[in-house]
């Protein structure tokens, strides 16, 4: 016979099991009521491009309420890109959750092998939309998506964000340039459509008065498609927008707010990059004279946070349209950059490095009424096409076989504190990268190239590079000289040689000319 004591331990455990097994099910029973998700990608984008995430002077009232109203992850890199357009390869991560090493034709197809991420919402019952911009194949565009707004695509570009070439949803995949048009102003101030001509030549010539600005474009169709929607499923949007990629042009208002004689450089600032790291002259250096003194620099960067700024309010727009019609509180707003951006960093204006926030440093945030946890920062190491699982995860939706990134939600729940022990970044045949715990390695090698008009060149440097990123998250203290480092910097040059081959950098399985390892 139980004494009475025993019955209360009995009793006690009971409760405690019923309990834990009590909010289980709850969990589980929330998780059936699936979440509207909003996936907002911007373009060229630094992790202190947010003024939330790292108190620079950039006005983003609507995105610091994302980070207060969610989980910010801290750590969140590009891994990489075979090409100067390093948008192409970040989408591609993003959209198939494949890494780096594994992309088709260096990101520029998803191949039907590779569920995207609209597919995978899509096969869960989600009605999936996107507009803005897509940076991969048709094919994959049109399998991804129930429908869209206005698409920016490929192959017709005039290099300004009043006067962008935009085509309509098409089902059929067609976006030829014929197809192509202008919105634009007419006398009455009323947006008309209008083809582009010959006569179109390439920018950046328009302002506020010619037309709408490809963020006001973008966030209209999102705002549309939220005010419109009726259905009982969940929807998934993709919002990709142009902003802030250069040509950086805001409506003078918010041009206004930046006066370049108040404007103070980085602490990375430099005139000019102290050696060639074999990218130099390509067309993102040529948006400013060299060298870079401080008043260019300083230019290019109030203009970069002026178009920010009214990226900005229209995200508070898309949002504002959430809660008007009551879906905010079942939505789930995820926002990611696509690269960094150096715009006077380390005497770069491009994002083809692997410094931090010159080219691979992007926010990453889960917000809105569907998630709990407010004000979180997570700083466990992750990449951009972790974001692809982690959001599954998030909304209760399966990960498709075909991702290889990693969720991150173990780390939001706290059953472990890191998915990745490292990550490792590559530019073309130029530089690699090693981070682990609190340093990071840069090595860059002189290699061979080939330019379509002059044939095979050489260029690059053999420069080594050891920062203290937690101390130096600007990257401005080379470590590497310094015997009391030797012993770290031997080590982590035979693990970053390690890393490759696990990750498969060479360029048999990348499908790459050219090969890092073969010039180190």
């Amino acid at each position: 016979m139980k004494t009475k004591k025993q019955w209360l331990v009995y009793g006690l455990i009971a409760l405690g099991f019923f309990s834990s097994t009590q909010a289980m099910a709850q969990r589980n029973s929330s998780k059936r009521i699936k979440p509207n998700v909003l996936m907002i990608y911007t373009d060229d984008h630094r992790f202190s491009g947010i003024h939330a995430l790292m108190d620079m002077p950039v006005k983003t009232p609507n995105m610091d309420a994302l980070v207060k109203d969610g989980i910010a992850f801290t750590d969140t890199y590009l891994m990489g890109a075979f090409t100067g357009a390093t948008c192409i390869p970040s989408r591609a991560m993003l959209l198939s959750g494949k890494q780096l090493f594994d992309l088709t034709e260096v990101g520029r197809s998803i191949p039907s092998t590779d569920t995207t991420m609209g597919e995978a919402f899509g096969q869960a019952g989600y009605n999936t939309f996107m507009v803005g911009k897509w940076h991969q194949d048709n094919a994959s565009l049109i399998r991804s998506f129930d429908s869209g707004a206005t698409v920016m695509g490929r192959g017709v570009y005039l290099t300004d964000h009043y006067r962008m070439p935009l085509w309509d949803w098409d089902k059929t995949a067609k976006f030829s340039a014929k197809d192509a048009y202008l919105l634009v102003y007419d006398k009455d101030g009323k947006t008309v459509r209008r083809p582009v001509t010959k006569d179109d030549k390439r920018g950046p010539t328009g302002t506020e008065e010619d037309g709408p600005h490809t963020s006001e474009i973008f966030a209209k169709g999102a705002i549309d498609y939220i005010n419109g929607y009726k259905k009982k499923a969940p929807f998934f949007m993709y919002l990709a927008f142009h902003a802030p990629h250069d040509p950086r042009q805001a409506p003078k208002p918010y041009l206004d707010m930046y006066p370049v004689d108040e404007m103070e450089v980085t602490p990375s600032y430099m005139s000019e990059h102290p050696f060639d790291n074999g990218d130099m002259v390509l067309r993102d250096e040529a948006l400013a004279t060299w060298p870079r003194t401080p008043q260019v620099s300083k230019q290019q960067l109030a203009d970069y946070y002026a178009i920010i700024t009214h990226l900005d309010a229209q995200i508070g727009k898309v949002i504002t349209a959430l809660k008007a019609n009551g879906t905010y509180e079942n939505t789930l707003i995820v926002l990611a950059g696509d690269s960094g951006l150096a715009v006077g960093n380390h005497g770069l204006m491009g994002k083809q490095s692997v410094y931090n926030e010159d080219g691979i440093h992007v926010p990453f945030i889960l917000s809105g009424g569907a998630v709990k946890q407010k004000g979180v920062r997570i700083n466990a190491l992750s990449y951009t096409h972790d974001i692809f699982p982690t959001i599954c995860e998030e909304a209760g939706i399966p990960i498709p076989a075909s991702v290889k990134g990693k969720s991150l939600i173990p780390v939001v729940e706290g059953s472990v504190n890191e998915i990745h022990t490292y990550t490792y970044h590559a530019y073309k045949q130029f530089q690699r990268a090693y981070r682990k715990g609190d340093y990071k390695l840069i090595e860059y090698v002189r290699a061979k190239g080939m330019d379509k008009k002059t044939g095979e060149f050489e260029s690059g440097s053999r420069v080594t590079q050891l920062y203290n990123v937690k101390k130096d998250p600007w990257e401005t203290f080379n470590l590497s000289i310094f015997p009391e480092q030797q012993q770290r910097l031997h080590q982590m040059q035979n693990e970053i040689q390690q890393a490759a081959i696990d990750l498969g950098d060479n360029k048999e399985h990348i499908g790459y000319p050219y090969d890092f390892w073969d010039f180190y």
